[in-house]
């Protein structure tokens, strides 16, 4: 059993912490990378509790544990993230740039939830804590992630550009909301 809720304490960032560092490429192989999917960025607990405090993370919770997460990112974050910095410039310049939007900052699913439904899951419960504060959730994708990109595209997200960046291609993908 999975439940969707938003972040509430320091224990669940941490495990959120966890998850990601189990999934950033320098922990895969190609092969998993390539199967099922990475996360870019790492982040640290002071960053995800200071996102947090405006606006709370989403997660799965299966037996007290976090098994996936989608993060909250408010514009505000434009330059404490510096990896991120480029994508929110390309995001000022396009069709979204005067929209109010949402960055999903990073989603992950455990391993061991995968193909159950809780990356949609994740962000239908984003959808619906957000709705009505935001038009659209904007997040990028490392352009190599094909399986991010097309379990994005399988929910909706649509491609609002490409750009390239220290030597890797990133597509920027929205949903309205």
């Amino acid at each position: 059993m999975v439940n969707y809720k938003t972040t509430e304490n320091t224990k669940e960032l941490s495990q959120i912490l966890t998850l990601q560092a189990q999934n950033l490429p320098t922990n895969l192989s190609e092969e998993t990378k390539k199967e099922q999917g990475f996360v870019s960025v790492h982040h640290d607990l002071e960053i995800l509790e200071t996102m947090h405090n405006v606006h709370p993370h989403i997660i799965a919770v299966s037996e007290g544990n976090v098994a996936g997460y989608a993060l909250s990112m408010s514009r505000k974050f434009r330059n404490d993230i510096p990896v991120l910095a480029p994508m929110f410039l390309k995001i000022d310049a396009s069709k979204k740039g005067d929209s109010n939007y949402l960055v999903m900052g990073q989603v992950c699913v455990a391993k061991d939830f995968r193909g159950k439904g809780v990356f949609r899951g994740l962000y239908t419960h984003m959808k619906k804590v957000f709705s009505g504060f935001y038009d659209s959730i904007i997040t990028e994708i490392n352009a190599k992630n094909t399986r991010s990109i097309n379990a994005h595209s399988s929910i909706g997200f649509d491609e609002l550009m490409r750009y390239d960046f220290e030597g890797e291609t990133w597509v920027v993908v929205f949903m309205d909301i």
